[in-house]
């Protein structure tokens, strides 16, 4: 009966993304609903898919308002998007899972492993380790760009030195796009596999997700178009950058040395709901869907912050700013118009995830503002 009644069935489909106790919680899910589309109506938003973990398990999911404007398609929880900076989480935890293999060390000196040097002019005895790269120590900054390895390569670019901080290598934090497109090619590098394709192999597959890093491998159907909020107009216009093939560069691609064009500090491409599932991986320590992806002790390592209770650790901080009364622990993206969130309490199991292809930039609390108050949402309907 199930098979030939479509009604059953997509019935049947809503119960398994969303909480099922009696009149309680679908009155909670409406709740939040309702007030996540006043949240639209009082911000520029295009659209919002959002999703929710409690107890270990995703159980809601739902996609608000555009996929496409100009075609007027509405957004949907199988789209996808390029979640810009949360993709460097997708890198750490394949550098942790050769770590716990043996076969890179968070403290390897990263010269010998990226194939040239990179030392701080002003501190060239001191070591640039994996781990200072991993967790924005490293001194190195964007200030000559980060799409090509040129940029620091001291044989490329007579400018490389502008790429180094004042500071001393493992001494201050500062956040680095560089940092992660040399994490990526160091991967390459160590594995001998292409970045996006190791990415595939060794955490999007065993924990059944669908996404990656290069365009032409997805189906550009599910593409949520990006838009970016022009504050001076109040208008939105597409950014179509964001799904960039990139053919020509990669039918010429270099191993171990083009890999910044796959993005990998910024351009995994999923779904809202399949990154709630990837970070359950994370909630439970670097096991899910019956697959250990890295070790409790890798997932431990990533999550701890560098400096007291908050801060950044690898790929993942740790924040008391987002939930009132919660540490949370996570990752925000933003690129061409899109904001991303995810983050989550490993204590209790819960988490939330929440991406807009297209919102007000404007911020609280050290959060994009639309994003704080979704996330604010739904934990306080479907959470606590």
């Amino acid at each position: 009966m199930l098979a030939k009644n479509p009604f059953l069935k997509a019935w049947f489909a809503f119960l398994l993304i969303v909480p099922t106790r009696p009149g309680v919680v679908h009155a909670q899910a409406e709740r939040a609903e309702e007030a996540i589309r006043t949240l639209m109506s009082e911000h520029p938003v295009v659209g919002l898919s959002v999703a929710v973990v409690r107890k270990n398990k995703v159980v809601y999911s739902r996609s608000f308002g555009s996929k496409d404007v100009e075609n007027k398609i509405p957004l949907s929880d199988r789209d996808v998007f390029r979640i810009a900076s949360i993709s460097k989480s997708f890198s750490a935890t394949a550098v942790m899972r050769l770590v716990d293999e043996g076969r890179l060390s968070l403290e390897d000196d990263v010269s010998p492993l990226i194939g040239f040097r990179v030392r701080n002019p002003a501190f060239p005895e001191k070591t640039i380790t994996l781990r200072m790269l991993l967790s924005h120590r490293s001194s190195i900054n964007d200030g000559q760009g980060y799409f090509t390895l040129d940029a620091i390569d001291p044989a490329r670019n007579p400018d490389w030195a502008k790429c180094y901080n004042a500071y001393e290598p493992g001494t201050e934090f500062s956040y680095c796009n560089l940092n992660y497109n040399i994490v990526g090619t160091i991967l390459e590098r160590a594995t001998g596999v292409r970045f996006d394709r190791y990415i595939s192999r060794t955490v999007l597959q065993p924990l059944r997700l669908y996404g990656g890093y290069m365009v032409d491998t997805l189906d550009a159907g599910r593409f949520a178009r990006i838009y970016q909020y022009q504050s001076d107009s109040g208008r939105f216009t597409h950014s179509p950058a964001a799904y960039d093939p990139r053919r020509a560069e990669i039918a010429s691609y270099v191993p171990g040395r083009s890999t910044p064009i796959f993005s990998p500090t910024g351009g995994m491409k999923i779904s809202a709901r399949d990154l709630a599932e990837y970070m359950v991986m994370h909630i439970r320590q670097g096991r899910h869907r019956g697959r250990r992806i890295i070790s409790a002790k890798s997932a431990a390592e990533m999550q701890k912050p560098y400096r007291g209770e908050e801060g950044y650790g690898l790929a993942i901080a740790t924040t008391r700013g987002l939930i009132p009364g919660r540490v949370m622990k996570g990752h925000t993206g933003s690129a061409y118009g899109l904001q991303s969130l995810m983050y989550f309490d490993p204590g209790d199991g819960s988490g939330i995830v929440v991406v807009s292809n297209g919102c007000d930039p404007a911020g609280m609390g050290g959060f994009n503002t639309v994003m704080h108050k979704a996330a604010n949402i739904l934990y306080r309907h479907l959470v606590d």
